[in-house]
């Protein structure tokens, strides 16, 4: 009884579900979190292939559940100044950062690798939320009939 005493402790419920705004902030985390590890694993010269679950019809017939690598495509791209430029998107939209300005300019892997740091911690902070809104309901305009 003594090592419960030592510890804090209170009376908590777990929430049901989460509000639209923090599951969105967590999905884009997510993304970008995938992105700074593709970034790592190109600067150290490997490659980075998170596995996914996947449900397939064999030569028998039978379904059967396979893990495969998960393709990821990097959000970053040489532009005609040959600086390297990053472009958060959410789905299959890009997310316009300020006004007109829709990409990050970075002049070094390092430096992509802290700017997609940067701009996790953003998204986590909520500074990027009116964005995502934006963008998350062109996306789910798309699926109205």
């Amino acid at each position: 009884m003594a090592t419960l005493a030592s510890l804090k402790l209170v009376a908590a419920k777990k929430p049901t579900n989460q509000p639209p705004v923090l599951q969105r902030r967590n999905k884009l985390s997510s993304k970008v979190f995938e992105q700074i590890q593709l970034a790592k694993a190109q600067s150290e010269g490997g490659t980075y292939a998170p596995t996914k679950h996947k449900t397939v019809t064999n030569a028998d017939g039978e379904r059967v559940a396979v893990t495969v690598p998960k393709r990821i495509k990097p959000w970053w791209f040489v532009a005609e100044n040959g600086k390297c430029c990053i472009a958060i998107r959410y789905g299959a939209k890009v997310i316009e950062l300020a006004k007109g300005k829709t990409a990050i300019e970075v002049a070094s892997p390092d430096a992509l690798i802290e700017a997609l740091e940067a701009v996790n911690s953003a998204v986590l902070a909520g500074e990027l939320d009116a964005q995502i809104e934006s963008v998350s309901g062109q996306l789910r305009s798309g699926f109205l009939k």
